[in-house]
């Protein structure tokens, strides 16, 4: 059970702390620390969930959930009140090839084959899953959310990481605050600021990219599916999103002011020249605040954990939004966490061989894609963007393009993972 000892106006005016002690404190209010929350939550550890935002509601992240995660929720009796909330489905991915045909993988159909109850992707606004995960993670008295806390230092005592400290804004004054776990993980996403308080160093995996956001309307008769387009050095893509499209645009690394200089309707006119689609609507683009700029890195920790601490998600390997995995993988390393932390924590246990443990478990999956993901940006990414010349597919692509039983393994691969991650009883 969680115990919070409260302080007076008057004490934090001079400096005292509120200590709260719970069995796991989290970090992150992303899919990764959401999730976790509730998987431990439903078993009834006392878990507090910290987030530095004041709500759930990000502009421009990953907004695929594929098969594997709604397994994931399907074992938790919670896959059709996800479908119940507003998404799109995608069972087809088409991609453009060097002739200036496309090629069209039917991911539904391999699903299917593959047995999963979900043979589908879906576009899920991301705000609304993580509203959902914490409101069932609420139903248990041992959640507690706190939003508008900014995490300042890891508590740590003989080489033991005890918990964090974090200050909260409200009521018009900051007040100081100490966390006391037997478990505390860092779920803060690519920009970790666990990572940095634990003085972990990324090893970087793959080029770096920047990638402009944007919504524009989507109208009437608009096909349902995910577009792109390799082209003239740069890369294209469109979301559906119901009354819009969620469109990303590839440009290379720390280039982004020559493309603010070249003006707005450059950047339309490139647009409209690479997904026709959006010919009669790029002047709905009329101002640069309406873009956003997405520093894109890949990344993994040689290590996830320390006496008391584990990272997940991307605070433990920063995904490329290469094919869409992040938050499905990151969701996969909270299942594995929650098999293998839950009783531990239940007996009031914890070792840094547990911890290990659950990066041995994840390790290898994510080495492997995003050696795919580094690959694909490698090949194909970067030479779109450092060439300026229509896209050719390199041979590796064009080989795997005309393989069924290689399409049939690759989308496996991504859509459901190196191998099934479930939950145990």
């Amino acid at each position: 059970m969680s115990e919070i000892t409260s302080s007076s106006p008057e004490q934090e005016a001079q400096g005292a702390i509120s200590t709260h002690k719970v069995d796991c404190c989290i970090v992150g209010a992303g899919p990764a620390g959401a999730m976790l929350a509730l998987l431990l939550a439903r078993k009834g550890i006392s878990v507090m969930l910290l987030e530095k935002q004041m709500d759930l509601d990000r502009k421009f992240r990953g907004d695929s959930v594929h098969p594997s995660t709604m397994n994931i929720l399907d074992q938790l009796g919670l896959a059709e009140k996800v479908l119940q909330l507003r998404h799109t489905k995608v069972d087809h991915v088409t991609f453009p090839l060097p002739d200036g045909t496309t090629s069209t993988v039917d991911i539904g159909h391999v699903l299917k084959k593959a047995g999963s109850r979900y043979p589908y992707m879906i576009m899920l606004p991301q705000v609304l899953f993580l509203e959902f995960l914490t409101n069932e993670a609420s139903r248990y008295a041992n959640f507690h959310l706190v939003l508008g806390a900014r995490v300042e230092e890891l508590v740590e005592e003989n080489g033991q990481i005890q918990g964090i400290r974090y200050r909260l804004h409200e009521s018009g004054h900051d007040s100081k605050h100490e966390v006391r776990a037997l478990l505390t993980v860092g779920a803060d996403g690519r920009f970790s600021r666990m990572r940095q308080l634990a003085g972990f160093t990324p090893i970087k995996t793959s080029p770096p990219m920047d990638v402009l956001w944007y919504d524009i309307p989507r109208y009437p008769g608009d096909p349902e599916d995910l577009q792109a387009n390799i082209k003239n050095g740069h890369i294209a893509i469109l979301l559906n999103h119901f009354d819009h499209w969620q469109g990303g645009y590839v440009i290379p690394k720390g280039s982004y002011q020559q493309f603010h200089a070249a003006g707005l309707e450059a950047l339309q006119s490139s647009l409209a020249d690479m997904l026709p689609l959006l010919a009669d609507r790029v002047h709905c683009l009329q101002s640069w605040q309406q873009i956003s700029l997405l520093s894109v890195e890949s990344s993994r920790l040689p290590c996830w954990h320390r006496p008391g601490l584990l990272l997940i998600g991307d605070a433990a390997h920063v995904m490329s939004p290469v094919a869409g995995v992040g938050i499905n993988y990151a969701i996969q390393d909270t299942v594995v966490a929650a098999n293998i932390l839950s009783q531990p924590l239940k007996e009031g246990q914890m070792s840094d061989d547990l911890l290990a443990r659950v990066q041995r478990r994840r390790e290898l999956p994510t080495r492997l894609i995003q050696g795919l993901q580094a690959q694909m940006q490698k090949r194909i990414v970067q030479n779109a963007l450092q060439s300026g010349e229509v896209f050719h597919a390199p041979l590796i692509l064009r080989v795997l393009a005309s393989i069924s039983l290689t399409k049939t393994l690759l989308v496996r691969f991504v859509m459901l993972g190196l191998w099934p991650v479930h939950l145990k009883d």
